[in-house]
This record gives structure tokens, C-alpha cells and sequence, in this order.
């Protein structure tokens, strides 16, 4: 039985989608070797993604609850309140971070071998995933620690997971594309980084920002992942700020809708620039 070979214009861009569904093996395989290789020959290991949300949580609950004094949310205790925005702050940046830099680690596999370059910073996000679960073990500890006990909203808080995948997915494709063609946005990435660190609701909660201004606070789109995960952590004290959370959510989705359409434009350029 002979194979037939059908070269047909525009097919490739046709069946896009399905082409990254046939290559969900890949996906797998890449994501595996990203996750071994970050903890290889590591002296911490994963402990290390245990360590650094534990201690800027420590940091931030000494500086703004401590000395600047400022409220929690209800009840809940302070520290507590700080990890539940560290949690989707931590995920979303390191997978904006390893992203962003995705296809140029991976230069020499896009220039030898075809396959939907969407799969390369899609894996590393996935790479952040396992990291944000491995943090979440803490969520447990202070738990114990503080004898809190969240309500029925902690089952709603996957939706808020997704919302930070699709929240970091947009703008890393949209730098990873930008990051092959311009080199040096590879120097923006953790100034971007630090900024979104303080002007994110991460060591205090949204609901110190006078309400006049609190809307326009939501175009940021961790905003409102931020805060449903602390509506969803800390037993619905933390108040989700509606029109905000609308806002952030369609932000996120017109970033997510920009990044493809950028990856996309120039994902067929990507192994004469590398």
C-alpha cells in the first residue's frame, strides 16, 4: 500500500489547532525534560519552590502588615492573606519568565525540526504548573498553623487556576516572539517582573485602593486572579470586586487573543531568526 503525499497551499495554517493536538506527545516530552532539567544537579531542589513564596510572604507580612500596618481581609491573619496572593503572583511569573525565553533555549530543536512552536512556551508554563502545585503544599501548613479553615469557595478555586494560565499564556507568547526577532527583551523581562511585583495586590489587599481609582486598578489583569484566589482561600472574607474582575477577565482574554495572533504572524520566521 503506497502513501500518498499531499502538498496543498495554506493547509499548514489551515489545521493549525489540530496540527497541536497530533503533537500532544511532544507537548509531554518537552514539559518532562523542562521539569527534570530545572531540578538537576540542584542542591535544594524542589524545596527551592517551597523557600522563596515562604519567604517573600515572611518579607512582606514584616513590611506592610507589621510596620505599615496595614488591614487584612475579615479575619483572616495577615501572612495568610499574603501567601494567597503569592500563589497565582509566583505561578504567573515564573511562567511568564521561562516563556518568555522559551525559543531561544530551544534554537537548535525550531531550526532542525517541524512542529507548532506554540508547544515550546505552552510546556514551560506547564513546567510552572508543577511548581505552583509544589507551593501549594505550604497553603496546608498555614492552615494547620493558624487553624483556618476555608469554606465551599476553595472549589471554585481551579477556575482562577485557568484564568492565571490564560492570564500568562497571551503576554508570553507575544515576548517570546518579540525576544527572537529584538535580543534585547530579554533585559525588560525582570524589570516587567518587579514592577507587576509592587503594583499587584500581592503584600496587601486590593481593597486599601480608594474605590474612585479601584476599577482603573483592574486593568491589571492579576488584580483579579489575585483576588479570587483570596475569595476562594480565605473563606470569602477577601471581597471579589466585580465590574474589576470583569475587567481583569477581559484584559485577559484580549492579551491572550494578541499573543496567538503575534506568536502566529511570526512563528514561521522563527528558524531564520534563530
Amino acid at each position: 500500500m503506497q502513501t500518498v503525499l499531499v502538498i496543498e497551499p495554506g493547509r499548514t495554517e489551515r489545521n493549525y489547532w489540530l496540527e497541536l493536538w497530533r503533537y500532544r506527545e511532544l507537548f509531554l516530552v518537552l514539559a518532562w525534560r523542562d521539569l527534570s532539567v530545572r531540578y538537576k544537579q540542584t542542591i535544594i531542589g524542589v524545596l527551592w519552590a517551597l523557600i522563596r513564596p515562604l519567604l517573600t510572604m515572611l518579607v512582606f507580612t514584616v513590611i506592610f502588615g507589621r510596620i505599615a500596618k496595614l488591614p487584612s481581609d475579615g479575619t483572616a491573619p495577615y501572612a495568610l492573606m499574603v501567601f494567597a496572593g503569592m500563589l497565582p503572583w509566583t505561578f504567573v511569573s515564573v511562567a511568564f519568565s521561562e516563556a518568555s525565553n522559551s525559543l531561544i533555549s530551544n534554537s537548535n530543536l525550531i531550526s532542525k525540526v517541524y512542529f507548532p512552536r506554540l508547544l515550546v512556551p505552552a510546556a514551560t508554563i506547564a513546567v510552572a504548573f508543577a511548581d505552583f502545585l509544589i507551593s501549594f503544599c505550604i497553603l496546608f501548613g498555614l492552615f494547620a498553623w493558624y487553624e483556618f479553615i476555608p469554606g465551599w469557595q476553595i472549589v471554585l478555586l481551579p477556575a482562577f487556576v485557568l484564568l492565571g494560565v490564560l492570564a500568562s499564556l497571551g503576554p508570553s507568547l507575544w515576548i517570546t516572539a518579540l525576544n527572537v526577532k529584538y535580543r534585547d527583551f530579554r533585559y525588560v523581562i525582570p524589570f516587567v517582573l518587579q514592577f507587576g511585583l509592587y503594583v499587584s495586590p500581592v503584600g496587601f489587599s486590593s481593597a486599601v485602593v480608594p474605590e474612585q481609582w479601584r476599577f482603573l486598578y483592574s486593568l491589571n489583569p492579576m488584580v483579579g486572579v489575585i483576588d479570587g484566589f483570596r475569595w476562594c482561600i480565605l473563606n470569602g472574607q477577601s471581597e471579589i470586586y466585580l465590574p474589576g474582575l470583569m475587567l481583569s477577565l477581559c484584559i485577559t482574554i484580549f492579551f491572550l487573543w494578541f499573543g496567538i495572533n503575534q506568536f502566529r504572524k511570526m512563528e514561521k520566521h522563527f528558524a531564520d531568526l534563530l
